[in-house]
């Protein structure tokens, strides 16, 4: 028998060994109670858990309230936990591992204080053993969210506390790698030098004798290749003197014509490495990693490269949080989200904007995503030492935690330092700000280098070039991210181009990818006529398949994460989603946006055909004359085939040339189902997608209409608005022509320069983008409708005079103001309300709805007129109903 054929049976017969007797890892997550509040006494086992909650972890306290305002609670909340341990025998010792509390947390056994940890996105570790006595033991964790001197300090996402991932307990023999580095394995693994020849592959780590006497121990590692062959073993053979930590570096023979790891092929090689007693060949601690072989770089003309291919980067950047669950997600509810990420067919991942779970780098290795991983430093920094201390912590943290993952190719640190510094520092206060911020950034980058000179580093800044520029912050990184929006919160799409041309001519050896773009889709909201900043679908899909185009095709350019996967929490948020960020390709339930497929038929070589229509399957338009059978409406369908063709109702409406993965249709829509199927091929096969459209007529003439007559507009916006409980469909605004409906005078409300309506969340209704939109100065508006009763709704929303500042709006103009309106209102003649004061009545940015009963006779239809008393009259809603002949 071959030595390393011996030497891979010895290690099978250990790891049954270790799991007997040795090391012993377990879930930690069941029997806890949750008391919200700090409470006096907690530690300790006065009384019992009477006034706790029951819970498992991971467990989030702001699961439901951080959905449902920003006023969520920040602050303190108390886990108990009692165990049972019998005498255990000499020389064992037992740890807790919690790989996630945020945002501080302190641990408690007996009521005494074993440890505290700094940073609610990494682990931590601490032996429990000298606190543990036979019998019954409480173990109590304080966790606090609230506002402290750790990273982030701000942030476009919400800090949901509790112990919101997973809990272990951990037991070794007294020997056993080290378990007190920063929430590590203590085992670390290089792949300095790899090559389609030959792979290096270095272990190091150290070892602890935690007992009484000296131990002479043999260190092994082994490499085991993806089929199960041992191809590389080296041990060395140490002694370690009581109570003493040794430190180890093994450099196993090189691998010779290794599998190399891609996204397309993650193959995954094994280290397992090993302490055992080198008199007795006692297996004392065994460690298991999974290692991928692969080299690559970044070039500031010619993009990424990897395994010595240029390799453009297909990516998304993704959130850790789900509606209902805050971010205590399972571990598949993790796996979930990065196989859609590999569904999608991107090969690159931001993990984005802290560390997240090791089951998402996991899922990363066996996938094949490569992926940039980053600290929390978000908008900006504090002066406090205490800050510094902090971030760098969760910085060794991070890169220690994660460091044997092979996805990981960037190291980041900070995202959009100088947004929250320039909104957020008074001006008299900025040069500290700005020498202390490029301060940390060359000390944090060093600090990387320092844990990791085999990767690179990032940081990721906002539009805002000079103020990155000018204070030095740019060149500090390896790589540059930048989170560009032009064409959402402002200006045009197209300008983006121009930009990142501008950036690579100035800067030529640059390295640069596209950490963020992305624009809000709400899907209750389309629209025939998109534009920026309405959160329509179309919108954003116009967005994406204009911005795409331009990162593919700029080699310099390494690659992309758009912003987001998710629809994810952001407690801070209003817009038409309040506490919620819609920019995701994915709603936050995990079901696709209609535009994933315009990415999947992008990034992937396999067949895709996607009918464009499950974000609008419930549609509605206008008949154009009474006579109309069908209302014309656009369809899209993404593909990444040469032709589609579409049927409609069972007939062809024709063969048409995909371009930019892209098919458009003027499709004759009909009364009710709309049966819609589309047809490729590609080396003779059928590609088919099939979907549903139900369509509802209303008239645009309705001087003959009948008692079905229920016609909803949502005043001063180009959208259609279905609101989700009924399936009720809002038309967008139009100009009144004689015989149709619509408004006489006045003009779109805007409070920031180039988007309609406002942001703020409106109070008292569930259809809030219909009260954010509305008609500033509007004289009237007419429905020229037969004689007969019916319900006139109108719907109003007082913008207020300065709405609430929101940081990570780029495009938010903080200064624009509004004076309030004071207006009457009178119908067919008729006095409805005199000197309606909204924002005295109501307040500001509160939903106000008033019916009437109106009997129209004599050919007059209806007329709402509108008279100023002071400022501009205002129009959000108005709803006419037929109630009879």
């Amino acid at each position: 028998m071959s030595p390393a054929k011996f030497f891979f049976l010895f290690l099978l017969s250990g790891a049954v060994l270790v799991a007997r007797a040795q090391r012993a890892v377990e879930s930690f997550n069941d029997g806890w109670y949750f008391y919200r509040g700090d409470m006096a006494g907690a530690p300790g086992k006065n009384g019992d858990e009477a006034q706790w909650k029951p819970v498992h972890l991971p467990h989030s306290w702001n699961s439901e309230d951080a959905y449902q305002t920003k006023n969520y609670y920040r602050g303190v909340g108390w886990y108990r936990k009692r165990i049972f341990i019998p005498e255990t025998p000499d020389g064992k010792r037992v740890y807790l591992k919690f790989d996630g509390a945020l945002l501080s947390a302190a641990v408690y056994v007996n009521g005494k204080p074993v440890t505290k940890h700094e940073g609610g996105y990494t682990a931590f570790q601490a032996e429990i053993t000298p606190y543990l006595h036979a019998g019954e033991n409480l173990v109590a964790v304080k966790v606090d969210n609230s506002p402290q001197q750790i990273a982030p300090l701000s942030g476009d996402f919400t800090l949901f506390g509790g112990i919101y991932r997973d809990a272990w307990k951990i037991t070794t023999a007294a020997v056993h790698f080290d378990m007190n580095n920063s929430g590590s394995k203590g085992v670390f693994i290089q792949t300095p030098v790899v090559s389609e020849k030959r792979a290096v592959t270095i272990v190091t780590g150290a070892v602890q004798n935690d007992g009484t006497k000296n131990k002479k121990v043999k260190i092994s590692n082994a490499v085991i290749s993806p089929s199960g062959t041992v191809v590389s073993v080296k041990s060395e053979t140490v002694s370690i003197p009581s109570k003493q930590m040794v430190r180890f570096s093994i450099k196993n023979p090189p691998v010779t014509d290794p599998l190399l790891w891609s996204p397309e092929t993650p193959r995954l090689y094994t280290c397992k490495t090993t302490i055992a007693d080198a008199v007795t060949g006692e297996l004392l601690d065994a460690l298991t990693n999974r290692i991928g072989y692969r080299w690559y770089r970044f070039d500031g003309g010619e993009g990424f490269f990897l395994n010595g291919r240029p390799y453009k980067l297909l990516g998304v950047s993704r959130h850790q949080d789900q509606a209902g669950f805050g971010n205590a997600l399972s571990a598949e509810q993790h796996r979930r989200d990065v196989q859609l990420i590999k569904d999608l067919g991107a090969n690159f991942l931001r993990i984005s904007h802290y560390p997240q779970s090791d089951v998402v780098l996991e899922e990363c290795d066996r996938l094949g995503i490569l992926a940039w991983e980053e600290i929390p430093v978000v908008d900006m920094i504090s002066l406090a030492p205490e800050f510094a201390k902090t971030t760098e912590t969760q910085l060794r943290e991070m890169i220690r935690q994660h460091y044997n993952h092979p996805a990981v190719i960037v190291w980041g640190y900070m995202n959009e330092i100088m947004l929250g510094t320039l909104r957020k520092i008074p001006p008299e206060q900025y040069r500290r700000y700005f020498d202390a911020t490029v301060k940390m950034a060359r000390h944090l980058n060093a600090v990387v280098k320092e844990e990791d000179p085999h990767r690179f580093t990032a940081t990721a800044q906002h539009e805002n070039l000079p103020a990155y520029d000018s204070i030095g912050l740019s060149p500090v990184p390896d790589v540059l991210g930048w989170n560009l929006y032009q064409g959402w919160y402002g200006g045009d799409v197209k300008a983006f181009g121009t930009f990142m041309d501008d950036q690579h001519r100035l800067h030529p050896g640059r390295a640069h990818i596209i950490s963020e773009y992305g624009a809000g889709a709400d899907r209750r909201i389309h629209s025939l006529r998109p534009q920026c900043f309405d959160f329509s679908i179309e919108y954003a899909e116009s967005y994406h398949e204009a911005m795409w185009p331009m990162i593919r095709d700029r080699k310099y350019i390494a690659g992309s994460s758009l912003w987001n996967l998710i629809d994810f929490g952001s407690a801070n948020r209003e817009e038409t989603m309040p506490h919620v960020n819609n920019k995701g390709i994915v709603y936050a339930d995990r079901s696709p946006k209609d535009m994933f497929y315009y990415y999947k038929a992008s990034f992937n070589k396999e067949p895709v055909v996607h009918i464009a229509s499950r974000d609008w399957d419930n549609r509605a338009g206008l008949q154009l004359k009474p006579e109309d059978s069908t209302v014309i409406q656009p369809l899209k369908v993404y593909s990444n085939l040469d032709r589609i063709e579409l049927f409609a109702n069972g007939r062809s409406l024709g063969v048409k040339e995909v371009h930019n993965c892209m098919a458009i249709w003027d499709l004759p829509f009909t009364r009710g189902v709309n049966e819609l199927e589309a047809r490729g091929q590609k080396n003779g096969i059928v590609f088919k997608d099939r979907s549903q459209v139900r369509f509802a007529f209303q008239p645009n003439h309705v001087s003959h209409v009948d008692n079905a007559f229920d016609l909803g507009v949502n005043v001063g916006s180009n959208c259609f608005f279905t609101e989700q409980a009924s399936g009720f469909t809002w038309l967008p605004d139009q100009e009144y022509r004689p015989g149709s409906w619509g408004y006489i005078g006045g003009q779109e409300f805007t409070n920031t320069p180039g988007r309609i309506g406002i942001q703020t969340e409106i109070k008292g209704t569930h259809n809030i983008p219909l009260y954010q939109t509305m008609r500033a100065g509007l004289k009237a508006y007419r429905f020229d409708v037969p004689d007969g009763q019916y319900e006139v709704t109108l719907g109003f929303a007082e913008p207020g005079a300065k709405p609430e500042f929101i940081i990570n709006d780029i495009g938010y103009d903080p200064n624009r103001t509004k004076d309030n309106s004071v207006f009457n209102i009178s119908i067919n003649g008729v006095e409805k309300l005199n000197h309606f004061n909204l924002l005295e009545s109501y307040g500001a940015a509160t939903a106000v709805d008033r019916k009437y009963m109106v009997d129209v006779k004599n050919n007059e239809g209806i007329t709402v007129d509108f008279q100023p008393v002071k400022g501009a009259t205002l129009l959000s809603v108005i709803k006419v109903k037929r109630k009879s002949y």
